[in-house]
């Protein structure tokens, strides 16, 4: 199941599902720890009437959004039947690990009514599935659920009334459905402690005139310890929940619009889903610089691990993204994030967990006897490539001092060390989806990329000699690129070549990455018209011919795959780079149109809150894998920007990008 919101903070991560409950509840690393995930859920549930509803049981018309221009979730819940609506708003305190729900109830019938609202709570403190406790504290009136130095307190109040039922018992072990059944009769057993695979449950409930309403807050805090948990909830009592709440939510929408865009003839649904991928994406940065490729933990579902990882691939882009968006702290923070893991060697292994650990993977150290890098190289390259971009943005000469020796320098050595001596090539590697081994023209065509941005940073720093090493090693790869990796007779760059044996083996699979990687780091001019022809023949051949449309990545691509005879699904990442490709031949406004339409795609294939997936399902449109994917939120943030500066280039808005 997709998520339809993701909140936090850099800290604590909450996804809440498409009827507003929460699936996935990270700390203290936004992608690392999930204390609830693996299937679980916090249910909402409601007693009216001596009935009882659950808000996912079918019988709810529920939509679930960003509140315009902030970080915070607007959820609606009305049952016809029950006479109820609902309305939430969500969100995670900026400067706190407090999670807050503001919850509006009315009454929509013509009589007086009492409602009881339950939130249940199902945890996995540690994803351990044993050892958790959790009890109700007289003195302070709030139910702690903690395993080791993971507490989490739940409180609720009705103006200055707290919650006043519970119960606590065990989840899906020895018989036990969970906690949350008590609740189906609207009256809780105050079941006071328990402990190993634990859930519990609390009620709140309001009096209500007919049509009339009333507001509660439910809140969660989380820390280390009892007693830091206990003084969060203090300070929420202190400052109110509705004073969070509201502070939180201006904190946001002062960050949405602290650059000041004009969004010349965007819709409002373009600029919209643009504010609120930024939003998403800032949701997955942690505080110490890890930038997540997805929170989705129902990826479980499909395979064997989650996205919840820093691919420096992913994350690279992401924090370009959010460079041009004029976010320069949470990149820089990426940035130190990669100082730290970078290895001795040079390069970025596979992925990272969020605490700067080496994260799962299936690239072998060994292949076909000899020992490999199991690297796809252009992780390396492109967190060079997104470091020249954030400077060229914030001139933050003083940062890219800093970074020089640690990070710019070893990896730029590694990269011209590494290559093909005989065909100024780089050596083999994985290709960026991961996949297969061999010298991959995206890869090239990256680390070519990458060393003129080292080679710049070293002249900018006074480093001539290793300027001139970089530069030349860039130099010769971009020649070897057109000589080795480009097929004259075709039009089209291959997707890889190996050199084994005295035999050269060609990958001619059409990979849209393959032309892309030729553009974006500039090997050749966009309209060089071997670059044109190439990328036109793979648009058309990857391009969906199905009514979704979209583009491919490659061709015979099954990754969740639905069939037919299609080339593989639409994936958004591809989709616009495309959309990024086709901007450059824009020469005049009435040309704009057909660049919104690639604008519009992605919208009307997006959630209604915003999220959008990796890819989609070419018959039907349904989100398909991880959602969100921050790649995919990032491109569509790359591309509005791109469109912007054209918009600026062309003299149609003199200020639409304000950031340069």
């Amino acid at each position: 199941m997709p998520k339809s919101l993701t909140l936090g903070n850099g800290n604590i991560l909450v996804c809440l599902d498409k009827y507003g409950q929460i699936r996935d509840l990270y700390y203290h690393y936004a992608g690392l720890e999930n204390h609830v995930g693996a299937g679980m859920v916090h249910k909402i549930g409601f007693w009216v009437d001596e009935s009882f509803s659950w808000i996912d049981d079918g019988l709810w018309e529920v939509t679930v959004d960003y509140e315009k221009e902030t970080m915070a979730g607007r959820i609606s819940a009305k049952n016809p039947n029950l006479g109820v609506e609902v309305n939430f708003c969500d969100v995670v305190y900026n400067e706190k690990n407090i999670f807050l729900r503001e919850v509006s109830f009315k009454n929509l019938f013509d009589r007086n009514r009492k409602i009881k609202i339950f939130f249940n709570q199902e945890f996995n403190i540690g994803g351990t599935l044993r050892g958790d406790t959790s009890y109700y504290d007289p003195n302070t009136n709030v139910i702690i659920h903690y395993e080791g130095r993971r507490v989490f307190l739940i409180n609720a109040s009705v103006g200055e009334k707290s919650f006043t039922d519970y119960s606590i018992g065990l989840f899906a072990i020895e018989g036990r459905e969970g906690t949350f059944k008590d609740a189906e009769d609207g009256v809780l057993s105050k079941s006071p402690i328990e402990y190993g695979q634990v859930d519990s449950v609390i009620s709140c409930e309001v009096d209500l005139s007919p049509n009339a309403q009333a507001t509660l807050y439910y809140f969660l805090t989380v820390g280390k310890s009892v007693r830091e948990v206990k003084n969060l909830n203090d300070y929420v009592l202190e400052k109110t929940p509705a004073y969070l709440v509201k502070s939180t939510k201006d904190y946001w929408n002062a960050w949405v619009h602290n650059q000041r865009f004009t969004f010349y003839s965007l819709s409002e649904s373009i600029v919209d889903l643009f504010n609120k991928s930024l939003v998403i994406i800032r949701t997955h940065v942690s505080s110490n610089g890890a930038i997540i490729a997805s929170a989705d933990s129902d990826m479980l579902f499909y395979g064997r691990d989650t996205y919840s990882y820093v691919w420096p691939r992913d994350a690279a882009i992401s924090s370009i993204a959010l460079a041009m968006a004029g976010d320069f702290n949470a990149s820089r923070r990426f940035f130190e994030f990669c100082k730290d893991t970078i290895s001795e060697d040079g390069f970025f292994l596979h992925k990272y967990r969020p605490d700067k650990s080496l994260g799962s993977s299936w690239h072998p150290w060994i292949r076909n006897g000899k020992a490999e890098f199991p690297i796809q190289e252009d992780e390396t390259a492109l967190v060079i490539y997104a470091l020249r971009v954030y400077y060229e943005l914030s001139k933050d000469l003083e940062f890219i001092e800093s970074l020089y020796n640690p990070l710019i320098k070893k990896a730029a050595e590694f990269m011209v060390s590494y290559m093909d001596e005989a065909r100024g090539l780089p050596k083999p590697s994985y290709d960026l989806w991961e996949m297969k081994f061999g010298i991959h023209t995206f890869t090239a065509a990256c680390v070519y990329g990458a060393l003129k941005a080292a080679g710049d940073f070293a002249r900018l720093l006074g480093k001539e000699k290793s300027a001139e090493i970089y530069l030349k090693g860039a130099e010769r790869i971009g020649k070897a690129i057109i000589d080795h990796l480009y097929d004259r007779e075709t039009g089209f760059f291959y997707k890889s070549v190996n050199f084994e044996n005295g035999e050269v083996i060609l990958d001619r699979t059409i990979d849209v990455s393959s032309a892309w990687g030729v553009y974006k780091f500039a090997v050749l001019p966009f309209d060089e018209p071997l670059l044109k022809r190439a990328f036109e023949q793979t648009r058309e051949r990857l391009a969906l011919k199905t009514e979704i449309g979209g583009i491919a990545r490659f061709e015979g691509d099954v990754y969740h795959g639905q069939g037919g005879n299609i080339p593989g699904n639409p994936w958004f990442i591809t989709s616009l780079w495309s959309t990024q490709y086709k901007m450059q031949f824009v020469q005049k406004e009435e040309e704009l149109p057909e660049i919104v339409r690639d604008f519009t795609w992605v919208v009307a294939h997006a959630l209604p809150s915003g999220i959008i997936s990796e890819q989609i399902n070419p018959y039907s449109g349904e989100q398909l894998s991880a959602a969100p994917l921050i790649w995919s939120h990032a491109e569509y943030v790359i591309a509005v920007i791109s469109y912007l500066m054209k918009l600026e280039k062309l003299g149609i808005c003199k200020a639409c990008y304000p950031i340069t």
